[in-house]
């Protein structure tokens, strides 16, 4: 790094450090300054083995310091989006410019559970920001943040549901850079064995004290367990069948719709290239007709356009940013959301898709609604465009009876072939 940028550090470091000192309070005894310091670390040494440039070197230790900041306003929930404000504030005041203030910012909004990072830098910091799971102090780390955990909710919470999600967190969480899935991981999978075995062991002896005290109330939970399991997953196939059915209802309606559309277009066309070939040729000697022709070739043109605009594709812009997957804006299940993104953002998005199920579902619903929406709008215009072709023939049908009760006097010109 340059002199410039070890200067900035310097004053960051210093700012963090007298942050962390006087305003975080002591009870919050994990993200605490060792931590900010163990994570800057972290970074530093992975910095070093992707051999980054400066500018992302200095991105990524803006962020290390500057990540757990927003524990110094309040219980530390949203902290995320408070340490952004504090950095963000302070690398301003610094005359920092603002594209590296947007990088630092994205780095620290990243690491909110669950983690999202996209370029190399927040994957690092994310990495680093978990970097204990793969260390001999896991369990110490563990003890901290359980304790930090009992003082913001105000009570104590239990070893055996502590272990429980502690098992659930190291299942569910990856490494994001190769580093980490190489050298991280391993020594993380070490840790998780030895809390599923101290859980197996204390879920055996539990258990063995129960059924031989209870063996009938034993038996019958496990029976209920059972139950409970079949029920779920039979609601989970219900809204899978539902969401299959529905979507396929809306496909095969609007294949029906674009159909009707077609069928309108060919036999309005097949009418309008008859009355320009024949019936306007003959016009001159049957100026009673002119009307009536203009009346039918009207309705066919009309009922065209409407159902030309029935069948008329719409595309979206086909492009997605990070902030909109992060609040669950866009829909990943359209392709005019994404046709224009490269498959790298796209399968990044995906997975952060299928990761939320609420997400997954959410998505899955607008689809559903959207499908509705553009099969509603199809409808309406095909409803004009027949209601158009129908009464468009009936009153040309008249017209042309008026013109040939009407126009007896020109009935006798001979035409000449």
């Amino acid at each position: 790094m340059n002199g410039t940028n070890d200067h900035l550090l310097s004053q960051v470091r210093n700012y963090v450090t007298e942050l962390f000192t006087q305003q975080v309070k002591p009870e919050l005894v994990f993200h605490s300054l060792s931590h900010t310091e163990d994570v800057a670390e972290a970074c530093s040494y992975m910095a070093d083995h992707y051999q980054l440039n400066e500018e992302d070197r200095l991105v990524l230790m803006l962020a290390a310091w500057f990540h757990d900041t927003g524990y110094s306003v309040g219980n530390g929930q949203g902290h995320e989006e408070k340490s952004v404000k504090i950095a963000v504030d302070y690398l301003k005041s610094q005359g920092v410019e603002e594209k590296l203030v947007q990088r630092v910012s994205s780095a620290i909004e990243a690491t909110k559970m669950p983690q999202t990072p996209v370029s190399l830098t927040e994957k690092i910091l994310c990495d680093a920001d978990l970097f204990h799971l793969s260390t001999k102090d896991f369990k110490a780390k563990s003890s901290l943040l359980k304790q930090e955990r009992e003082f913001l909710v105000g009570q104590e919470i239990p070893k055996k549901d502590w272990r429980k999600n502690n098992i659930v967190f190291l299942e569910n969480h990856k490494y994001f850079t190769s580093y980490g899935n190489e050298n991280l991981e391993p020594k993380k999978l070490e840790n998780l064995k030895s809390l599923r075995k101290k859980k197996d062991q204390k879920e055996e002896d539990q258990q063995a004290e129960e059924q031989e005290a209870f063996p009938y109330l034993f038996a019958q939970a496990a029976v209920s367990k059972e139950q409970q399991k079949v029920a779920e997953k039979n609601v989970e196939r219900g809204v899978q069948t539902m969401f299959r059915t529905t979507s396929t209802n809306h496909l095969e309606l609007s294949s029906l719709a674009d159909g009707k559309a077609n069928i309108m277009i060919s036999v309005n066309a097949i009418i309008i290239s008859v009355v320009l070939t024949i019936l306007l040729v003959r016009l001159p000697y049957y100026p009673n007709y002119i009307l009536p022709t203009i009346v039918l070739m009207a309705t066919c043109l009309g009922a065209m356009i409407f159902s030309i605009l029935a069948t008329r594709p719409s595309i979206n812009s086909g492009v997605f940013n990070e902030d909109d997957i992060r609040a669950k804006k866009t829909n990943l299940l359209f392709f005019g959301n994404f046709h224009q993104m490269k498959l790298e953002e796209y399968e990044w998005g995906m997975n952060e898709l299928l990761k939320d199920r609420d997400y997954l579902y959410n998505s899955m619903i607008k689809d559903i609604y959207f499908l509705g929406v553009v099969l509603a709008k199809k409808y309406k215009l095909l409803r004009i465009s027949y209601t158009i072709f129908m009464f468009g023939l009936v009153l040309s049908v008249i017209a042309f009876v008026i013109g040939f009760m009407t126009g007896g006097s020109n009935t006798g010109t001979t035409i000449e072939y």
